[in-house]
């Protein structure tokens, strides 16, 4: 397992950490997690994650910006009532909800929601790149603390 990591790289963390951000239900925090054990650079992996988990990000909110509300009505079946509710939800928190792509599952759906709605792109591509690097400089903290104690041991 190791060698394929080692093979792959930071561009296999880099893919895995874009393909994490759309609909493909994978954890790129385990393969960042799994490349540092295997001895990757640090900085290295942070920057590829990251970089990886945000533009994935982008291209979810990019597929929200193509869907329409005709076909949320025809092929869901949501009411144009319910979708106005959501919209004024979404308008509430503004850009600022990017902040909140980086979590699991959900953050896939702000990503669309955000695009879907139309919301100012650059300001959402800041935000997401915020939350996505905050949440990569917390996991490199957590494996460092981690691995301190293991080496401690």
């Amino acid at each position: 397992m190791i060698d394929v990591l080692q093979t792959w790289g930071l561009w296999g963390l880099f893919v895995g950490s874009f393909l994490a951000a759309t609909v493909v239900p994978f954890s790129a925090d385990a393969m960042m997690g799994a490349m540092l054990l295997a001895g990757l650079s640090p900085i290295g992996c942070f920057v590829a994650a990251s970089i990886g988990n945000w533009l994935g990000g982008l291209t979810s909110f990019g597929l929200g910006w193509l869907g329409k509300t005709e076909w949320l009505e025809r092929f869901f079946h949501v009411k144009p009532s319910t979708i106005e509710r959501q919209k004024q939800k979404v308008a509430k928190w503004g850009e600022a909800l990017a902040l909140m792509s980086w979590l699991p599952i959900v953050g896939d759906v702000f990503a669309i929601a955000l695009g879907f709605y139309k919301l100012r792109p650059v300001r959402c591509a800041v935000f997401m790149f915020i939350g996505k690097t905050l949440r990569f400089a917390i996991w490199l903290g957590v494996f460092y603390l981690i691995g301190e104690e293991v080496v401690l041991l």
